[in-house]
């Protein structure tokens, strides 16, 4: 079990990994996995709190999906668990408000780093809702069964994710090997 503590696993363990749990996914609940209706589920959660049942019962989207825990939003749950207990056993829990990278590159006030994480992780979720599902919806789940549009997305990941590196990390140095 030392593997546990290891600070960087292989991706090819981790992607058999993802790879057999898709296959049980798919096994034991004829579905995709996805993570993205969770936290639709929880918007609802929580307007329900807020709003009242009437109000989001008789809203046609929670119709379609309802405000419950499910399956999904545990799995949601058991990846925050389960990265809060890697970081743990491997001594890399690093709870800074301010990653080295960002504040190397734009400074370290809090508030800025703070309101571009939440405007990107509401931009995520705008995107992931839009396109019908999340990384791991399309990436994972929609590429395994060679849907077109998951492949189509999981090009425009890597391509805003070489743009989101290049804009914290500055664009590669050109120059011989």
């Amino acid at each position: 079990m030392g593997f546990l503590t290891e600070v960087r696993w292989s991706p090819y363990v981790v992607g058999a990994g993802i790879g057999v749990l898709s296959w049980l996914t798919f096994l034991l609940s004829d579905k995709a996995i996805g993570c993205s209706t969770a936290f639709s589920r929880t918007s609802g959660m929580l307007g329900r709190l807020f709003r009242g049942r009437d109000r989001i019962e008789s809203n046609p989207y929670y119709r379609q999906f309802p405000p419950v825990i499910d399956w999904e939003w545990m799995l949601v749950l058991g990846i925050f668990i389960g990265a809060l207990l890697s970081a743990l056993l491997s001594g890399d829990l690093d709870p800074r408000w301010v990653p080295p990278a960002w504040e190397a590159r734009f400074g370290g006030a809090v508030l800025p780093r703070l309101a571009v994480s939440f405007g990107g992780g509401i931009l995520v979720g705008l995107g992931a809702r839009w396109a019908g599902g999340c990384t791991s919806g399309h990436g994972i789940s929609g590429t395994l069964q060679l849907t077109l549009s998951s492949w189509i997305m999981a090009v425009f990941i890597f391509l805003g994710g070489i743009a989101a590196a290049m804009l914290i990390h500055g664009a590669p140095q050109s120059g011989g090997m």
